[in-house]
């Protein structure tokens, strides 16, 4: 069997770990030879390695990776063949989709990817020895498509506030995990991590309290106490202690969680 290389770019190294992890599983035998974090490193490690495949995150600093398929494109001899990965919405997978590119959604399931790898492979396989079909003047205006498609959304969103965070990326034991932000009960700080608890998962992670607030939708996740965040959703009462502390006790989870004097006034109707 034919052992192809690659190569992974994306600003997030938990991403990265991720996407790693699942083509291991769907894909064992492809080789990844190098990693990048961002869109240039990326185009230097394609020049380098000359992969047969790159996955590229669309949105990383200095280059987007639409401009860095732009650039790789570039590069003479033989080019990869090309994979995005994107946490954008469906506008932007219709984009993909119109252009018969290859795309992954954040965070990467098994099955997307598993179908994804199947035609990578099979057009490498058709093309072996050639130059892949994304080559030359076809993928310059491609990317041309993209540019003006996805590549506007990047450019509207540039200065807007980023999405909600949807999951959280933590390691539990030696597996990665990708836990939807919706399950989460609630988050608890101490000096060094951050507990993430749903009803069946107890997770660490190294992201404070104050930078969660920066990407979770406040709507839906409460600060109660300066060291904790509960999910709204998952309340299913507040009372008074013997001390009149306020306590909130969550759906599936048997701690309570003390509401501090400064956040009083998100409970002033109960």
């Amino acid at each position: 069997m034919t052992q192809y290389t690659a190569v992974l770019a994306d600003d997030e190294r938990l991403m990265r770990d991720q996407l790693r992890l699942r083509l291991s599983e769907v894909w064992p035998t492809l080789n990844i030879v190098a990693e990048a974090k961002n869109g240039a490193e990326a185009v230097e490690l394609v020049a380098q390695h000359r992969p047969d495949v790159v996955f590229l995150d669309i949105r990383m600093p200095g280059l987007t990776g639409i401009e860095a398929a732009a650039n790789i494109a570039q590069i003479e001899g033989k080019l990869p063949e090309v994979v995005f990965v994107t946490a954008y919405d469906q506008y932007a997978v219709e984009a993909f989709e119109k252009g018969a590119v290859d795309y992954v959604l954040k965070p990467a399931q098994a099955d997307r990817l598993s179908a994804t790898a199947q035609r990578v492979q099979a057009r490498l396989a058709k093309n072996a020895g050639n130059a892949p079909s994304g080559a030359g003047s076809e993928m310059a205006a491609l990317i041309e498509q993209l540019k003006a498609t996805v590549g506007a959304g990047i450019d509207s969103q540039a200065g807007a506030k980023p999405q909600p965070l949807r999951y959280i990326q933590a390691t539990i034991g030696q597996q990665l995990r990708m836990i939807p932000v919706d399950d989460v009960l609630f988050f608890v700080s101490d000096e060094k991590y951050t507990r993430v608890q749903t009803p069946t998962v107890e997770a660490l992670i190294r992201k404070p309290i104050k930078e969660l607030l920066d990407e979770l939708d406040l709507d839906k996740f409460w600060q109660i106490h300066r060291s904790t965040l509960v999910n709204v959703s998952k309340i299913s009462g507040v009372v008074n202690d013997e001390r009149g502390h306020k306590i909130v006790s969550v759906h599936g989870h048997g701690e309570k969680l003390e509401v501090s004097r400064s956040y009083l006034h998100l409970f002033k109707q109960m």
